[in-house]
């Protein structure tokens, strides 16, 4: 079994999702409570649960298949970093700073994944 804290994308997913829910929720909308604030929301902490629920598996294609839907899920928390600043919710330096997050957090995992694989 695997220490999920251990791994250094999770940290950096745990840390976007504080980055989330200080930073960029604060300066959405109340009438998007229900939809572009929840779904951010939910794509932003399904990263580092899944991690941390794969790392929980016995073997490493289990785990692999978790990362690959933390993956997902970091696609989708990107997109809506774009639409949000785009709906001029947040700065351009806001932005700039948090896809910068994603985007890290993507490349992570995505050379965890080949280096599991590959062994």
């Amino acid at each position: 079994m695997r220490d999920f804290k251990k791994y250094e994308v999770w940290q950096l997913a745990h840390e976007n999702v504080l980055f989330i829910y200080k930073i960029i929720l604060p300066k959405m909308p109340d009438s998007e409570k229900y939809g572009l604030k929840s779904q951010i929301k939910r794509a932003s902490y399904s990263i580092p649960l899944n991690i941390a629920e794969g790392a929980g598996r016995n073997t490493d294609k289990d785990f692999v298949s978790f990362l690959d839907i933390a993956l997902g899920s970091a696609h989708e928390v990107e997109y809506a970093l774009l639409l949000i600043k785009d709906l001029e919710f947040i700065s351009d330096k806001v932005y700039d700073l948090a896809n910068d997050k994603i985007n890290t957090i993507k490349s992570k995992l995505i050379n965890l994944i080949k280096s599991i694989r590959k062994h």
